[in-house]
């Protein structure tokens, strides 16, 4: 089969390699129709996941049919159209007993290697480094699924693929850290970042009950989308200092919550970000927190700072003390899929929201090396990869 494979940084390539095979009786093998790039393979592209070796397989937004399924596997027939959440999850185990699908405690088996940076595991992750399992991803004609019996979601006849695909990560993503804010009726919600993440977020967070959404980036065509789409309020923060603008906003009292849908490869226009820029370069800092510093500063006293976006190692020069001051409330985390499945399902089908609103480009899978170059320098105003096998 057809696959994209990491070589490393900014080097994937579409290669051809075995295909899957049923390795457990509780294994389905996926026919993939369509995947998609995530922002968070940007973080596999530049190279700040550790544990990547040459020839994986990429890749964790994807749907398609079920070819063929283990003989321990009874809720899924060949045939099935399903879409297969990101996060690999048991089922059965402590944490996915209690609907904390992401910090699964079977699904890793290099769960050592976790263990060493984080103390503990969390779950397995579809193509995204031997640290979070080693398993393949999905940008690729077909895909092992394992536990298949508790990740794939069937998907009624009525949807066209685009408008469930984004349930495989970002619409969930964007739901759940708009759902870690405990939103209440009239609060002000900041999210920096306008990618498809962010946007998700926005959308969410008006869905659960925010008067106002306000977006931070720099990115025209991002901004425009937040804007015209999402219907939120924008902030170039290349113009301008955004926690002096976020207070004026708000009657100087800061955003009731704030969201970092950016993450370790922050961009910013304060020294920070070139003292950030410099200690990664040196490699004595991991990732680039410049967004959640400013998320900490911005926040209103006894509010929330919610985290989808990605941190994958050691941050430096946080504000602890002005999170501990104000006495907020810091959530964050991958997330828990599997629990939001189906009521987000339900919402695309009450048309309360049109996922497809992100997607500007559709490719071929052997695009897909173009594809990532598109999408990481935001070239024809990309905002959202599509990848069809």
């Amino acid at each position: 089969m057809k696959a994209l494979c990491w070589y490393g940084k900014h080097d994937v390539r579409v290669e051809t390699v075995p295909d899957p095979t049923i390795l457990n009786p509780h294994d389905a093998i996926v026919k993939v129709s369509l995947t998609a790039i995530c922002g968070s393979d940007l973080h596999l592209y530049d190279g700040f996941i550790p544990s990547m070796q040459r020839g994986d397989i990429i890749g964790h937004e994807f749907m398609g049919e079920i070819v063929a399924v283990g003989t321990e596997v009874k809720k899924l027939r060949v045939g099935d159209r399903v879409v297969v959440p990101f996060t690999i999850a048991c089922g059965n185990c402590f944490f996915c007993k209690r609907e904390m699908w992401a910090l699964c405690d079977n699904s890793n088996p290099n769960a050592w290697m976790a263990e060493q940076l984080y103390g503990y595991s969390p779950s397995g992750l579809f193509g995204y480094s031997h640290l979070l399992g080693g398993y393949a991803g999905g940008q690729a004609e077909y895909v092992r699924v394992p536990f298949a019996d508790v990740g794939p979601l069937k998907v009624p006849d009525g949807l066209a693929d685009e408008q469930v695909l984004f349930l495989t990560d970002i619409f969930p993503t964007g739901y759940m850290a708009a759902e870690n804010c405990a939103i209440q009726p009239g609060d002000t919600v900041a999210v920096w970042g306008c990618g498809p993440v962010g946007q998700f977020a926005i959308q969410s967070a008006y869905l659960l009950g925010a008067e106002r959404v306000i977006a931070i980036d720099r990115i025209p065509e991002r901004l425009a989308l937040a804007q015209n789409r999402s219907k939120a309020e924008i902030i170039n923060f290349a113009e301008g200092g955004v926690i002096d603008q976020l207070k004026e906003l708000t009657g100087g009292r800061g955003p009731d919550a704030c969201i970092d849908a950016v993450g370790l490869e922050a961009h910013g226009t304060a020294i920070d970000d070139w003292y950030d820029r410099a200690k990664t370069a040196l490699m004595l800092e991991t990732d680039r927190p410049h967004v959640l510093r400013e998320a900490i500063q911005a926040c209103r006293k006894g509010g929330t700072v919610s985290i989808p976006g990605v941190y994958g190692g050691m941050i430096d020069k946080v504000p602890f003390g002005a999170a501990f001051g104000k006495g907020l409330t810091l959530k964050m985390g991958q997330t828990h899929m599997h629990r939001y499945l189906q009521p987000l399902l339900e919402r695309i089908e009450r048309g309360e929201i049109d996922p497809t609103f992100v997607i500007s480009h559709r490719l071929r899978l052997e695009d897909a090396p173009g594809g990532y170059d598109l999408f990481k320098h935001k070239h024809d105003n990309c905002t959202k990869v599509v990848l069809q096998p």
